[in-house]
């Protein structure tokens, strides 16, 4: 493994202003910081632009503009077909259920819908409401001695009724990468849809809808060096036939704006551009010279160099002590975890820990991390659940270092760190 990062980390954290605060940020599976020139965008829309689209005037058709000069950016960043494929919401969560509700008119009483147990319960919460109307939920199970999804498994569950298959690309617990391309050829195969969650995936590998080959792909900005927004991508054709969740008049033709009810907010989708901005410049440090996508592509394959270093890091101080249980791989054997790393210590109490980290100005987060279906089946629902350090490309090793000293002190009893009952 390459034991040097190729991301100048100088200039990688001069553009999130929030790092210069003085803490330690391991929790950015719950929310990363935010670009520089993300809240550059947001500004120059309320400044400039702040107006609602539709309208003749100048400023009005220089809002519209910028519309979809975001969803140019986000289309790029997901290597989407056309703008008109990208959908906002204020969240993954939103997004997922406002999904579900377009999709009822083409569910009939009897059809089924896979969900994994290994999924945030975005991803399945909304399926699970459809049973109201008849819709049959079934789950797809986790190994639980590999941790992994088996296909085999998958195809006990799949019928002629199945109409949808939702999957995350990366479990927000577990951190391994889940083979989506593989999955959607399997599921297509047998005539269903796949709905994918990236949230955890989003911030730390280059999503490429067209080789995944997914029909729906759900996201948050707010994970991926955004604000608190989020973008679904899905397929032109199957938007089409989407219900409309806005108003009467606005058909089923009127893709993507029929599923954005209220309109999106223009101010944090622009923001979108500050974001591909980052990446786009991130991927000419790199040597790429080529077109936005493919500079985009050379800025996550420097950032999966340093996120390796990290992941490796940390996961080597967590092997090398006999009192600790990593819940998921404990090597990432040819890059296939990301640096969101779950553990628990033997008697120990979860939330106790985060409250001495506290002390250290280091934050990072306890519990099922909205997972609970997973915490429950893998009966990691005591002592407070788990522990997680989630990083992204901009922490450091000396940060890591800094962690694990503290957590050595803790452990040893030097910060009042309770033991459970």
């Amino acid at each position: 493994m390459t034991t040097t990062s190729p991301l100048d980390l100088d200039y990688v954290r001069s553009q999130f202003p929030g790092l210069s605060r003085g803490w330690t940020y391991f929790d950015n599976a719950g929310g990363s910081q935010i670009l520089k020139g993300a809240l550059e965008r947001i500004n120059t829309f309320l400044i400039e632009k702040n107006v609602q689209i539709g309208g003749s005037y100048e400023v009005s058709q220089s809002a519209a503009s910028a519309l979809h000069e975001a969803r140019t950016a986000a289309m790029h960043l997901v290597n989407a077909s056309r703008p008109e494929e990208i959908v906002f919401g204020s969240s993954t969560t939103a997004l997922l259920q406002n999904l579900a509700r377009a999709m009822q008119s083409q569910l009939s009483v009897g059809d089924e819908i896979i969900v994994t147990v290994s999924d945030h319960e975005s991803n399945i919460g909304p399926w699970d409401r459809l049973r109201e109307g008849g819709v049959t939920l079934k789950f797809w199970l986790l190994n639980k001695e590999s941790l992994t999804l088996d296909l085999a498994d998958l195809a006990s569950l799949m019928s002629e009724r199945t109409k949808l298959v939702c999957v995350t690309h990366v479990s927000n617990i577990l951190g391994s990468i889940n083979p989506v391309r593989e999955i959607a050829d399997f599921v297509h195969a047998r005539g269903a849809k796949i709905c994918v969650d990236a949230v955890a995936y989003a911030p730390h590998r280059a999503v490429d809808v067209q080789a995944f080959n997914v029909d729906y792909y759900v996201f948050s900005l707010y994970k991926t060096y955004g604000p608190h927004y989020a973008l679904m991508y899905g397929k032109y054709d199957l938007l089409l036939e989407l219900d409309t969740l806005y108003h009467y008049f606005y058909g089923k033709d009127k893709v993507p704006g029929k599923l954005e009810p209220g309109n999106p907010n223009y101010e944090l989708a622009y923001s979108t551009c500050g974001i591909v901005d980052y990446l786009t410049a991130l991927g000419e440090q790199a040597g790429e010279t080529g077109t936005v996508r493919r500079k985009i592509e050379a800025a996550f394959a420097a950032i999966t160099v340093q996120e390796n270093l990290l992941t490796e890091r940390l996961l080597s101080y967590l092997r090398s002590r006999n009192d600790c249980r990593i819940v998921g791989q404990s090597a990432n054997h040819e890059e296939s975890r990301v640096p969101t790393i779950a553990f628990r210590f033997d008697g120990r109490e979860a939330r106790e820990l985060c409250k001495a980290m506290d002390g250290e100005n280091i934050a990072m987060r306890f519990g099922d991390f909205h997972s609970r279906r997973l915490a429950e089946y893998l009966e990691l629902i005591d002592h407070g659940g788990m522990l997680r350090v989630s990083m992204v490309h901009y922490n450091t090793l000396e940060e890591i270092d800094r962690f694990t000293a503290a957590l050595d002190r803790i452990l040893s009893g030097g910060a009042g760190f309770a033991k459970a009952s």
